[in-house]
């Protein structure tokens, strides 16, 4: 709809613009908006500024390797708040031995001026995701001191991508956000917007969101503010607004090809008046009283359109939809006829039988999706480990590791390639499949996968692995880094092969305690996250322990997997209503008889509460012993039991 004139239409446009406030009042009453602009913030001087005093002495010392620089004007901050205590041109002399890093153009111009020039740049859109593909594609943080420009409020995530990569960090903040010095017009529209007297919202910067939360917070209008930006459209000026309104739980509804004001007052005015229609128009539906804060329209094959990918999307589905974990197994003859003539890991590494097998688990049980039929841990043979599948044992790592010292003996996943037969079988299931059923690609998170490395296979109390991770967390940090490295590598591989969506397996992680989790694993989830291609959903499946689910919510295209040890209402509460959910029947239930099965179905998707973003599977893999007739009749089940 590119064509279409840019015309507000009467739409009420509120706008947090602060140095151009007159110029962009006038852009959105030249396109028939009614403008309600109103300064959200300055920039504040940090005086003193001790912070950024031991800064400077950290680089001139040598104490720091790198330096980041966000932005240009914390960066001119940076060098008044050190000019009056230490040798400025000392301090420039020691930046230019160092490796510096720019976010964007800004900062490279500041640099300029006092006659540096960068070692890296960020290309666009310069957000912090691009920031760290640099550092991985040309700097080595491994046990480097990190020295991080910061602008407004911390960014945790870049931090954690950091330190997931091995770098200590030492953040320090040239100047600070304040309110405006009058909040007269800032506060009137927070009143409006929490009231529905707004239809648009502009952000021209990052930390607006951050000053308008804030400020609805100290007007004790938070949920109030909340639910009126679901309702009206959001506009942002480009990736880094837009990054920050989403981990502020901010939907952004559009964003202009090219970050500049004059873009995003002519994009919004063209394209705001049918999003606020179509809004409207849903929310009047019957079915569900709210659109998603994930929800998109999607165009494109028809895979795309599929019940489970609107369901990972968190949109409205005329029924749920349905597949399982392991659905193509031992239970199954014709999975049996192919094992009998192949080992395990040959057949994982045939594409070929891989998808054939795959393709008949879909057209016999009727599922919803397909996840490619592979294991977690061929992952760990290219990183030195000499794996093998023994009949009646399971998986065996014969050369598992034992104490920190042998972490260095981990290889990185340099060569992607060396994975090829797991991209062919994605490619070839893909291929195979029709063209509406989605398929899944995965791998082992991180802290299973290093539980396999470090026990050498199965494990009930994970002793040595515990061990390592208490007593030596620099090698368990290094470790996990190297294998989120790996599984970031693996993930985009196989997404670029042709995976619609994938999962990240933790079937161990259920062994750690909430505060284990946030001090060993979450950082390490976090730089996956960040590094997997951000266009597929990410299911993100745990099992063990239920207090887990909270931390495991990782970022707005992730869907929760939920395993069988707890009710899905009671999980969904705590993974947060704004996440979908993927789960959770008993794998035994299959077991039993067909009234039972119903039963427990027709319970699960009762707890769903016919709410949009849930996607019926069972709590883990279908058992071995399962009657494969039991699997046809729940997927009938659960297709007639939610129809709508």
């Amino acid at each position: 709809m590119t064509d279409r004139k840019p015309d507000f239409g009467g739409l009420r446009v509120a706008a947090l613009e602060s140095r151009r406030a007159d110029d962009l009042t006038r852009m959105i009453e030249k396109h028939g908006g009614v403008a309600f602009v109103s300064p959200s913030m300055r920039e504040v001087p940090i005086e003193p500024n001790r912070d950024a005093i031991d800064f400077a002495y950290k680089v001139m010392t040598g104490q720091i390797g790198v330096v980041i620089l966000m932005t240009g004007v914390g960066f001119r901050h940076l060098l008044r708040a050190t000019e009056k205590h230490l040798d400025n041109q000392k301090f420039l002399d020691s930046l230019s031995d160092i490796v510096t890093v720019c976010r964007g153009p800004k900062p490279v111009a500041a640099m300029k001026e006092v006659g540096l020039k960068p070692t890296h740049r960020v290309p666009e859109p310069n957000t912090w995701r691009e920031l760290l593909t640099t550092l991985d594609q040309n700097v080595s943080l491994v046990n480097q001191n990190v020295g991080l420009q910061e602008y407004g409020v911390t960014n945790t995530s870049l931090i954690a991508g950091l330190e997931a990569r091995g770098a200590t960090v030492f953040p320090v903040r040239p100047y600070a956000w304040d309110f405006p010095e009058d909040q007269t017009l800032l506060r009137q529209n927070v009143r409006a917007l929490a009231s529905g007297q707004r239809d648009v919202v502009m952000f021209t910067s990052a930390h607006q969101a951050v000053n308008l939360l804030r400020c609805a917070e100290e007007m004790k209008l938070v949920n109030e503010l909340r639910q009126g930006l679901k309702r009206m459209v959001v506009a942002s000026i480009g990736p880094t607004t837009s990054q920050m309104l989403e981990e502020s739980e901010i939907r952004v509804d559009l964003e202009p090809e090219h970050p500049k004001m004059g873009h995003l007052v002519v994009d919004t005015a063209r394209r705001a008046g049918e999003i606020h229609t179509n809004r409207h128009t849903i929310q009047m539906m019957p079915i569900h009283d709210e659109l998603p804060m994930n929800a998109a329209e999607t165009t494109g094959p028809a895979w795309q359109q599929s019940l489970f990918l609107k369901a990972c999307r968190g949109e409205p589905t005329e029924r749920t939809p349905i597949w399982l974990m392991r659905q193509a197994g031992r239970y199954m003859a014709e999975y049996r006829e192919v094992r009998a003539k192949t080992s395990f890991l040959d057949l994982c590494k045939n594409p070929q039988l891989c998808s054939e097998v795959m393709c008949t688990a879909v057209d016999k049980l009727g599922v919803d999706a397909a996840i490619i039929f592979s294991d977690l841990l061929p992952i760990l043979e290219p990183l030195g480990f000499d794996l093998e599948f023994v009949k009646g044992d399971g998986p065996v790592i014969h050369n598992p590791i034992r104490g920190g010292a042998q972490v260095d003996r981990v290889k990185e996943l340099d060569e992607p390639g060396s994975l090829q037969f797991v991209y062919d079988t994605v490619r070839q299931t893909r291929a195979d499949m029709p063209d509406e059923i989605p398929v899944i690609g995965f791998s082992g998170s991180p802290f299973t996968l290093a539980s396999y490395a470090i026990e050498g296979g199965g494990s009930r109390a994970y002793t040595n692995t515990k061990q390592l991770m208490y007593t030596d967390p620099g090698a368990w940090n290094a470790l996990m880094s190297r294998l989120s490295r790996a599984i970031v590598l693996y993930l985009n591989e196989q997404i670029a092969a042709g995976a619609n969506c994938v999962q990240l397996f933790d079937s161990w992680v259920g062994c750690l305690s909430t505060n284990d989790y946030k001090q060993f694993v979450l950082p390490h989830m976090r730089h996956i996250f960040e590094g997997v291609d951000p266009s597929v959903p990410v299911i993100n499946f745990g099992t063990g322990n239920p207090m887990l689910l909270p931390l495991m919510r990782g970022d707005r295209r992730t869907v929760v997997g939920v395993d069988w040890r707890i009710d899905l209402d009671a999980a969904w509460k705590m993974i947060g209503a704004d996440r979908p959910v993927q789960g959770n029947l008993e794998p035994a239930v299959l077991l039993g008889t067909p009234e039972l099965i119903k039963e427990r179905a027709a319970m699960v998707l009762q707890q769903a509460g016919g709410r949009p973003g849930h996607i019926f599977n069972l709590g883990h893999g279908v058992f071995q012993q399962t009657p494969v007739e039991n699997v046809i009749a729940l997927v009938e089940m659960v297709k007639e039991l939610s129809a709508v």
